[in-house]
């Protein structure tokens, strides 16, 4: 499906931008890997290129525009186009708002999810619509709904939604395809970077390795399918898919839900 087509992957380094990277690396596309670790981009280039990639690392923060302004361009230089964007980079936090010592988190996660996905889209926008290309956004279902505890992660995912909900309408004549991906709770290395309420990383995760919790690799499955059918929207689990019903039907039972989906997890 993407044999030869340029990809650029933020968030490559772990979790499910590490697993989309190797489901991708099948394929043989130019694979473009970026996130601010070096040495596990380097890793993971290693590993696609065995199955069949061809790789460029760029090391880039994401929450500069700049970085994002020139992971465009660099990736345009070295392969002549681009065809696909996947803006997965983001982060998350685990406290209430009332915990919180400081508003900083707030504006540091609606940077890292939102804007960073915005900027890169940006800047990429003359090369996709070259190519008639594909943005796919990795949100959350917690853009879907609200979820307690993660109320600037929430609002952050919400603003995604509304971007690229947006931008498709856009786009639509340009044959630009935009595919929004709504993962549930995953086992992943983003909880142990989430933000508690002193705005620090917790270093650990909170949440537990628990039957029905999804894996990376079995969301980057998820996620592949869903960029080469072209969806509009993937939900990645029967909760979050009720949820979105109930929100609109019956508000205060999804809201008890949300509450005991996150005190059974932790």
């Amino acid at each position: 499906m993407y044999s030869n087509k340029t990809i650029i992957l933020t968030g490559a380094s772990e979790g499910i931008g590490r697993a989309l990277a190797l489901e991708l690396a099948t394929d043989a596309p130019n694979l473009v890997l970026a996130a601010r670790n070096r040495e596990r981009l380097e890793s993971l280039a290693t590993d696609c290129e065995s199955l069949g990639a061809k790789c460029l690392v760029l090391p880039t923060d994401v929450t500069d525009e700049n970085a994002c302004r020139e992971l465009i361009e660099k990736t345009v230089e070295a392969f002549g186009g681009l065809d696909v964007l996947i803006n997965n980079a983001g982060g998350s936090m685990w406290s209430r708002l009332d915990q919180l010592s400081s508003t900083a988190p707030l504006a540091q996660l609606m940077q890292l999810n939102y804007l960073s996905a915005a900027w890169c889209t940006y800047y990429a926008l003359p090369a996709l619509k070259k190519s008639r290309g594909q943005i796919v956004a990795v949100a959350s279902v917690a853009g879907l709904t609200g979820v307690p505890t993660r109320t600037g992660y929430c609002a952050a995912k919400h603003a995604m939604m509304g971007f690229f909900d947006s931008l498709r309408i856009e786009l639509a004549a340009d044959g630009v395809d935009v595919t929004i991906i709504a993962p549930d709770f995953v086992l992943s290395e983003i909880h142990q970077r989430a933000l508690g309420s002193d705005g620090k990383a917790l270093g650990e995760s909170p949440l537990e390795a628990k039957s029905g919790v999804m894996t990376s690799e079995e969301c980057a499955a998820l996620i592949y399918k869903a960029m080469t059918g072209r969806k509009r929207l993937l939900i990645t689990s029967f909760r979050g898919k009720l949820g979105r019903l109930l929100r609109i039907l019956a508000p205060s039972v999804i809201d008890k839900v949300a509450a005991k989906a996150v005190a059974d997890l932790r």
